[in-house]
């Protein structure tokens, strides 16, 4: 690490995450490193006339969970934000009715909110006209509703956010929770993203915008990041949250760490409403700030999960941008091939991941890379997961819009 000032790195005490992959951290990290095909990835009725007719979906019963009650109150996304938090917090150790709820915060980030009952909405709508849309569409679809959701569910009173920049919503919510841990507005943040989009209108616009795969023979292998025949994402739902806390509170209760957020960088190309500055600046200056804001060298980064979507443009930039900023040497994978495209959530499933792969020293395979694009100048992991030792990782996001983030974790503060 390079001297100067001690860069502020929030303790990550506690994962959770339900995906495609697996319902629960564990599931989902053995399939991910395993390459075990998801069962979730599979074509939808709702979809059944649109050339990209197929999603990652997660394999679970939420009303099994949380019960009908409350499951009423909460579209999808929220109710996999609200499973994914139960098990952060405990992983974490924490006990919601001893810890000072005035000092915990909720920072949830989501590109749609609910979608799904939008559209169900809007078909009641217009079938049956307006007095048969539900008194419960605002407070279901609303980004906010996982953080709000959270917040009542575990009974959380300090800030709670929630955070909209498309696909890297699940990064910029982890980055705001860095940030107001290190301010000292709470001594704990559970935050991350969550993400349910199934939903026939955003399915459509993909499709039309040829942004998502077409590979409709095969769902399991059609996001392939890196890919010389990528031809687009896959879009998957799911939740990933992390219980960050500041380091002498995680130490006072003599938490076990599992990794810190070292460092935060954000930008915004403001080029154009979908596709990434070809040139990758925006990325650039989000990764150069991240390791400027952990005092950390490009040499000493040892791992990079990237964003990886399985779009030509997008892998292409991103690749190059990592290669003029970092270097070779870092061991890349992306894990969408796995979980699928989960927008907002990407970001928080997604560092997740990077938090088992520095504890584990061990970086997940890229799914359903068979021929590596030439053009790409990085190391990616394909086949098999690969071992490594390393002691900083980083994490990039890039979203529509051109808001781009970027996270340096560590295995020390």
């Amino acid at each position: 690490m390079t001297g100067g000032r001690q860069p502020f790195s929030a303790a990550v005490t506690g994962v959770g995450m339900v995906t495609a992959a697996g319902v629960g951290t564990k599931a989902t990290w053995h399939s991910v490193t395993q390459e075990t095909r998801p069962s979730g990835v599979r074509p939808l009725a709702e979809l059944v006339d649109l050339s990209c007719d197929f999603m990652y979906t997660v394999d679970l019963d939420t009303t099994e969970v949380l019960g009908v009650a409350a499951q009423r109150l909460m579209d999808r996304f929220a109710q996999l934000a609200v499973i994914a938090a139960r098990e952060a917090v405990a992983d974490a150790g924490l006990e919601p009715e001893t810890w000072d709820s005035g000092r915990v915060a909720v920072v949830i980030g989501s590109a749609h909110g609910g979608l799904p009952f939008y559209d169900q909405q809007h078909v009641a709508m217009s079938d049956r006209g307006a007095r048969r849309v539900s008194p419960k569409l605002a407070p279901l679809t609303v980004v906010n509703g996982a953080a709000s959701s959270v917040c009542m569910d575990l009974g959380a009173h300090g800030p709670s956010l929630g955070v909209a920049t498309a696909c890297s919503s699940g990064t910029v919510a982890l980055g705001t929770a860095h940030q107001l841990l290190r301010a000292g507005v709470c001594d704990i943040a559970i935050a991350g993203g969550a993400e349910s989009p199934i939903s026939r209108l955003l399915i459509a616009s993909a499709c039309r915008m040829k942004a998502a795969s077409t590979r409709r023979e095969d769902p399991a292998t059609a996001c392939r990041p890196f890919d010389v025949a990528r031809d687009g994402f896959v879009v998957g739902e799911g939740a990933g949250l992390l219980v960050l806390e500041r380091p002498e509170h995680a130490e006072a209760r003599r938490a076990p760490v599992r990794a810190y957020v070292r460092g935060y960088g954000a930008s915004s190309d403001a080029y154009a409403p979908v596709a990434p500055d070809p040139d990758g600046n925006g990325i650039e200056r989000a990764l150069r700030t991240a390791l400027a804001d952990a005092e950390v060298r490009p040499g000493e980064v040892g791992h990079v999960n990237a964003h990886g979507t399985s779009t030509v443009v997008n892998d292409l930039v991103e690749s190059t941008v990592l290669r003029r900023v970092i270097g070779d040497h870092a061991l890349v994978t992306s894990t969408k091939g796995m979980t699928g495209h989960t927008l907002g959530a990407a970001g928080g499933i997604e560092t997740a991941l990077t938090v088992l792969a520095l504890e584990g020293q061990l970086v997940p395979p890229t799914a359903n890379l068979d021929v590596p694009d030439p053009r790409l100048p990085i190391d990616i992991v394909r086949e098999e997961a690969r071992r490594g030792a390393f002691d900083c990782a980083v994490k990039t996001s890039l979203g529509f819009g051109g808001h781009n983030a970027a996270l340096v974790l560590t295995r020390s503060p």
